[in-house]
This record gives structure tokens, sequence and C-alpha cells, in this order.
């Protein structure tokens, strides 16, 4: 991959985003059940767990495991 200006303005927009803290894939895979029921509850998941949101904004295949959990409990609940 050949370091482009677009692709070298994206890395520095992606730094400038990072937290202090952060948690990486296996720590949200970890806390996407409790996550989903928070929702599934009506509560606001984002609030009590803002490093998973966060990482939720960011990272596309943990995104797409929570959707497809959230699916999943969906289905079991109705």
């Amino acid at each position: 991959m050949k370091l482009t200006p677009e692709l070298l303005k994206k890395l520095v927009r992606a730094s400038q985003k990072t937290l202090s803290e952060e948690i990486g894939c296996d720590d949200c895979f970890d806390q996407l059940h409790e996550f989903a029921e928070l929702e599934l509850s009506g509560k606001t998941p984002e609030k009590a767990m803002p490093l998973v949101q966060d990482h939720l904004n960011k990272c596309g295949e943990c995104r797409q495991e929570y959707q497809a959990l959230l699916d999943a409990l969906r289905e079991l609940n109705s």
C-alpha cells in the first residue's frame, strides 16, 4: 500500500479520535452481551459502557458481531 496524501490525512484524523483509554476487539467481544442486554432493556448502553460504544464506532467487525448478536436476541425474545 502506498502512502498517499489522502491516506495520510485519514491516519491523522483517526489518531486524533483516539482516547486515552480504549479497549481492543477481545475486550469488546467479551462485553457485547451485556451491552446488547442494556439496549434491549431500553437503557443507554453507550453511557454505561462508553469504551464499548467507542470501539463499536471505530471497528466494523465488532459492530457486525454486535448487530448479529442484537438481531439474534431480538429473535429469541419475540
